[in-house]
């Protein structure tokens, strides 16, 4: 089911604490219980199951060992269970961050950090796992105009910590696809600019990193919109996910006719350009800004 959520609302989930959510749906649906089924042997609302399963909000061990006996699980995988959930639900590291990160973009770090794959369609600025410190600093400075010093450095710092996860031995493999115009966007000054294609071309010769650059030659196309990820994960548990924002708030999709349409435009984007011709931009682009 497709979501909305807003900036108000419970802490960003882990990706184990939505692991460990859709087992308990799916043990649920085998024992054959209905969410009020469910909600009797806690005495709880319907509703909490349906959060506890969606992982919105913190798994209670209480009630998982209470759940999962009512499911008729074995005592060992009760137990094996319960001691996830604790570590599930220990924050993760950009918790520290939660003063200057609203809770809503708290859970696309979550979704990056466990995801195998990550497919980004971005038309006004460079992907932020791939911007450097000069550019990163100038779009927040403009996100955030009335941050202070201190809270705006934060923010970068948040930035560049988790692009950390595109040099680990199990990397993502992270698809870009851009248009054009953000070459063309000045953000920060011409150094910055220069830096910042530099950082595109030397990331477009990693195995795992992919930068396509869509030239306003393309015209009108599918993805012409907001800008959206695509995250699938290796766990089967989890559903590929894909997020786009507006200027408050944010959309995580699951469906899977949102996540298809999202992934088909991603597609035929890339179809627009090659990996030869958005080098040559790159690098054309460099000298305008020399």
């Amino acid at each position: 089911m497709s979501e909305v959520r807003s900036s108000a609302g419970a802490s960003a989930p882990t990706v184990l604490r939505m692991i460990l959510g859709r087992r308990l749906l799916d043990m649920r649906e085998d024992a054959g219980m209905s969410l009020d089924d469910a909600a009797k042997a806690l005495r709880v609302t319907p509703l909490t199951i349906r959060r506890l399963e969606k992982a919105e909000v913190s798994l209670k061990p209480l009630y998982v060992e209470k759940l999962l006996q009512t499911y008729g699980a074995e005592q060992q995988e009760v137990d094996e269970f319960v001691d996830l959930a604790e570590q599930a639900n220990e924050p993760g590291w950009w918790h520290a961050y939660r003063d200057v990160v609203p809770s809503w973009f708290s859970a696309y770090v979550s979704l990056e950090t466990g995801a195998k794959t990550l497919r980004t369609y971005e038309p006004h600025y460079v992907t932020g796992l791939l911007q450097t410190h000069g550019y990163a600093r100038a779009v927040l400075q403009g996100g955030f105009p009335n941050d202070d010093p201190e809270d705006l450095e934060r923010r970068v710092d948040l930035r560049l910590r988790r692009q950390s996860l595109l040099d680990k031995p199990d990397a993502p493999t992270l698809w870009v696809v851009m248009e054009e115009a953000v070459l063309h966007r000045t953000v920060g000054d011409a150094q910055v600019m220069r830096e910042q294609i530099d950082r595109l071309l030397e990331v477009s010769e990693l195995s795992h990193v992919s930068v396509d650059i869509v030239p306003f030659t393309a015209g009108a196309h599918v993805g012409a919109c907001a800008p959206f990820t695509y995250f699938r994960f290796e766990e089967p548990e989890l559903p590929d996910v894909v997020y786009s924002e507006i200027l408050s708030a944010s959309m995580y999709l699951d469906q899977r006719s949102d996540v298809v349409a999202h992934l088909e435009a991603h597609n035929r984007m890339s179809l627009l350009t090659s990996s030869a011709d958005s080098r040559g931009l790159l690098n054309r682009m460099r000298k305008e800004y020399s």
